[in-house]
C-alpha cells in the first residue's frame, strides 16, 4: 500500500520574490512511496506535462545532457545534490536519487525546485533544448563541461541570491584562463573582485586543475576605459554578502 504525506509548503525561505510568485509558496505538494525506496513521487497539484502523446511521460537520467536541455523542470532538479534520474508524467513528478544521499535532505530541495519551477512560468518540456551559457553542447571537451557545470549549479546560484549573475564566455585550454561575464547587481559592485578571485577562482582552480586563472570581461573594459564612477565609489555594499553566500554553497576561499 502506498503511503502519502501531505506536506505543506509555505514561505519559509529568505529569497525575496514578487508578490505574485509569493503566491506559489503556499502550495501543496503531496508525495507518494514507491516500490524503489531510492524513488519518491512528487504531485504538485497541477498538471506537468499537458501536451503528452497517449499519456507518454519524459524520463532522463543525470548523463542525458541534450534531453535535459528540453526540459527547465529537469534542469532545476538534477541541480540537487543526489539526483540520479528524472520522470515527468501527466500531474506528477518521479525523482530517483542516488543511495548515498538521504531522503530527508534531497526531498526538501526537491520540493524547493518544483516551486521555483512554477513561479517562473516556464514549460516542463519543451520541443527544442533551451540553450544558455552553460548548456553542455557535443563538442564541448571535459573541461569545459565540468566548469559550465560548476558554474551552473554551485556559483551562479550563490551569485544570484544577492541580485546578480555570472555567465561563461569561454576557456582558453592554452592557458588555462576562464572568461566570464558579470550581469546584474555584480556589475561594478566593489566586492565583486572578491567574489571572482576568492570565490570563482578558487573553487574551479581546487576542482579542475587546467583551471589557472578566471578573468572577467567587464573588469578589462573598466580598466581600459578609464571612465572611473564616482557613484559606484560611494555605494559600497558589505563584502561579506557574497563570502557568506559562496561559503554556504561550499565554494573554497583562501586566506
Amino acid at each position: 500500500m502506498l503511503s502519502r504525506a501531505l506536506h505543506s509548503l509555505t514561505t519559509t525561505t529568505t529569497r525575496r520574490l514578487p508578490a505574485m510568485q509569493q503566491i506559489i509558496r503556499t502550495m501543496f505538494i503531496q508525495t507518494e512511496d514507491t516500490p524503489n525506496p531510492e524513488s519518491l513521487k512528487f504531485l504538485p497539484g497541477r498538471p506537468v506535462l499537458t501536451d503528452s502523446e497517449d499519456n507518454a511521460g519524459f524520463y532522463v537520467t543525470k548523463t542525458d545532457r541534450q534531453e535535459i536541455a528540453r526540459s527547465p523542470l529537469a534542469q532545476s532538479l538534477f541541480a540537487v545534490e543526489g539526483v540520479k534520474s528524472v520522470y515527468l508524467g501527466s500531474d506528477f513528478v518521479t525523482v530517483t536519487k542516488l543511495a548515498q544521499n538521504q531522503w530527508t535532505h534531497v526531498r526538501v530541495q526537491v520540493f524547493s525546485a518544483i516551486m521555483e519551477h512554477y513561479s517562473s512560468g516556464k514549460p516542463a518540456l519543451t520541443e527544442t533544448a533551451e540553450i544558455t551559457d552553460t548548456t553542455i553542447l557535443d563538442d564541448d571537451d571535459e573541461v569545459v563541461a565540468m566548469i559550465k557545470e560548476l558554474l551552473e549549479t554551485r556559483i551562479r546560484p550563490a551569485v544570484q541570491e544577492d541580485g546578480g549573475d555570472i555567465r561563461y564566455v569561454g576557456f582558453e585550454p592554452d592557458t588555462g584562463i576562464v572568461e566570464v561575464k558579470l550581469a546584474g547587481s555584480c556589475v561594478g559592485c566593489p566586492s565583486s573582485s572578491v567574489t571572482l578571485k576568492q570565490g570563482v577562482e578558487n573553487m574551479l582552480m581546487h576542482y579542475i586543475p587546467e583551471v589557472t586563472q578566471v578573468i572577467s570581461i567587464e573588469e578589462e573594459e573598466e580598466e581600459g576605459g578609464g571612465n572611473g564612477s564616482s557613484e559606484n565609489e560611494s555605494k559600497v555594499p558589505p563584502a561579506k554578502t557574497y563570502e557568506e553566500r559562496l561559503a554556504a554553497a561550499g565554494i573554497p576561499f583562501s586566506d
